[in-house]
């Protein structure tokens, strides 16, 4: 089986981040430095996340990591990750989370092909979708 997995870069955010989509979605949380694979960066850097992983016990993955700044990076605009299913109050209570500190872009509401939809962006940025499959 193939999966996909959201991958968000951030640029010095992504302990903070990670910290953050553990708090909404739970599960086990790995992460490691660029120090730890002694990965050249500049000064201040080398305790910037190089990689993480974080894994629900429900089956989501998400990864993040950090840009550094010899490298080109474009926050917020490149990215948008889809949560979808049919447990309302799961899908809900990742909503509220992720709005916290965040913009509620569309309130999560019955929407024209009869799911719920919101759209919400966090606090760091990241633009969130989520869809209730089949509501009551």
């Amino acid at each position: 089986m193939t999966t996909l997995n959201p991958y968000i870069n951030f640029r010095g955010d992504a302990r903070a981040a990670g910290d953050f989509y553990q708090s909404v979605f739970g599960g086990e949380l790995i992460r490691n430095t660029f120090a730890e694979f002694q990965t050249p960066t500049e000064e201040g850097e080398q305790e910037w996340i190089m990689h993480s992983q974080l894994t629900t016990e429900g089956g989501l993955v998400l990864m993040v990591s950090d840009v550094p700044t010899g490298m080109e990076y474009d926050p917020g605009n490149n990215i948008s990750v889809s949560l979808s299913g049919q447990s309302e109050g799961e899908l809900r209570g990742y909503f509220d989370k992720l709005a916290e500190g965040g913009t509620i872009e569309l309130p999560l509401e019955r929407a024209p092909w009869g799911d719920f939809f919101g759209q919400v962006s966090d606090r760091f940025g990241i633009h969130w979708l989520v869809n209730v499959t089949n509501p009551a």
